[in-house]
């Protein structure tokens, strides 16, 4: 027992040295070469992880403020997970949860890391479309449409889709940004900017609140206190379509 409490004590101070070697001392029983191959193996692990993971928040960032931000996380973050595609929502996590943002941080930096995040969480989400149902005869008006669990969409302050080394905003537009996230057959990632009234119909799909297509667009005419509903009605319709050509709906007949 002595010795096994003797051996956790090592694991604790090895592991505490790796995380913050300014602060946490060298086991003495390990040589300091040898120490030095594990702290680079393992901060050059998670940092080549999160830069590939986060392409665009490592390319606004130049080298010092990245690592500092990389470092910050790999001494403060106590991961919920040893899963590899977990990390980078464990990165998010902590960006949401823990990191107190500076005076130099991007503003927009938690909601770009989020859209990136959600890239790739749906490129490895284990959920699964029906590709096969046929929408020749499906009767839209009258059917309940339904979203994909492929498709996701999301709402910024920010318009992330854009941000970019050439594009750096430092305040946010007067509207929102809606995107719909959304996979295919092949298997890739597609991104849609939409309106706010599209982006309101997905919502109501979501809700599962009403029960035809006909009823969701009335509801989104009576908010937009438009004078010819109809009007409302024939455009949803041609948006519904483009959505179920592209496997984001599906619609579920009532008869």
């Amino acid at each position: 027992m002595a010795s096994q409490a003797t051996f956790m004590r090592t694991q604790y101070a090895f592991a505490a040295h790796i995380r913050n070697p300014e602060i946490h001392p060298r086991p003495n029983d390990v040589e300091a070469r040898r120490m030095k191959i594990y702290n680079e193996l393992f901060y050059n692990n998670i940092e080549d992880f999160m830069s590939s993971s986060y392409p665009v928040l490592r390319q606004i960032h130049d080298d010092a403020s990245w690592h500092r931000l990389i470092r910050h996380y790999f001494q403060h973050h106590r991961a919920k997970t040893p899963l590899f595609p977990e990390m980078p929502r464990e990165f998010l996590t902590y960006l949401q949860n823990e990191y107190q943002p500076g005076a130099g941080d991007f503003p927009f930096m938690l909601e770009l890391a989020h859209y990136e995040w959600a890239e790739l969480a749906l490129s490895l989400s284990e959920q699964e479309a029906d590709w096969t149902a046929s929408h020749a005869n499906t009767d839209i008006l009258n059917g309940l449409p339904q979203l994909s669990p492929l498709a996701w969409p999301l709402s910024y302050h920010w318009p992330v889709h854009r941000i970019g080394p050439d594009y750096l905003p430092d305040s946010p537009p007067a509207s929102m940004t809606y995107l719909l996230l959304y996979r295919d057959k092949q298997d890739d990632v597609h991104f849609m900017e939409l309106n706010p009234v599209t982006a309101r119909l997905l919502q109501l799909m979501t809700e599962q609140s009403l029960h035809s297509t006909e009823a969701m667009l009335r509801q989104i005419a009576e908010e937009l206190a438009h004078p010819e509903p109809e009007v409302v009605i024939q455009g949803g319709m041609t948006i519904l379509h483009d959505l179920l050509q592209r496997h984001v709906i599906s619609i579920v007949n009532k008869n």
